[in-house]
């Protein structure tokens, strides 16, 4: 009888173990998450982009001036979820950027997701935290 007893306690306890890891993993899991990229860079002037992960390529588009593209996903459970882009357009050739990076973004992005506005002086990134839009990066020369 004792044995069943320990039996038992070692199978509660392994059982409550696995709800607890479940609960601590699932918000990071089920959140869906969406990415977006505003072309804002002036009336007439068209970019491209290329957007892909490890695992997943988006393929290439051409976004016209007031459009955007946008994907969903799901962050992974190991937090290194990481989408990158390639950006062109008249005065930028292949400018490479994270559109998401886990480390990053899961906070200043919010459990939505980043929005990304593209503009002839730079590229803004939104701020769940604030509403604001932030300046992030520069054209290079």
């Amino acid at each position: 009888m004792e044995a069943y007893v320990a039996i038992l306690a070692k199978i509660t306890y392994l059982v409550a173990l696995l709800f607890l890891v479940i609960g601590l993993c699932t918000p990071i899991v089920v959140e869906a998450k969406h990415v977006s990229i505003k072309n804002r860079l002036g009336s007439g002037k068209n970019m491209t982009l290329h957007c892909k992960s490890k695992d997943t390529d988006l393929g290439e588009h051409s976004i016209a001036y007031g459009d955007e593209f946008g994907w969903d996903f799901h962050d992974d459970v190991v937090g290194t979820t990481l989408f990158y882009c390639d950006l062109e357009w008249e005065r930028v050739q292949e400018y490479h950027f994270d559109a998401y990076d886990f480390h990053r973004d899961f906070v200043r992005c919010g459990g939505d997701g980043c929005s990304w506005l593209i503009s002839a002086e730079g590229m803004y990134g939104s701020n769940s935290q604030t509403g604001l839009w932030e300046f992030m990066y520069y054209w290079p020369n």
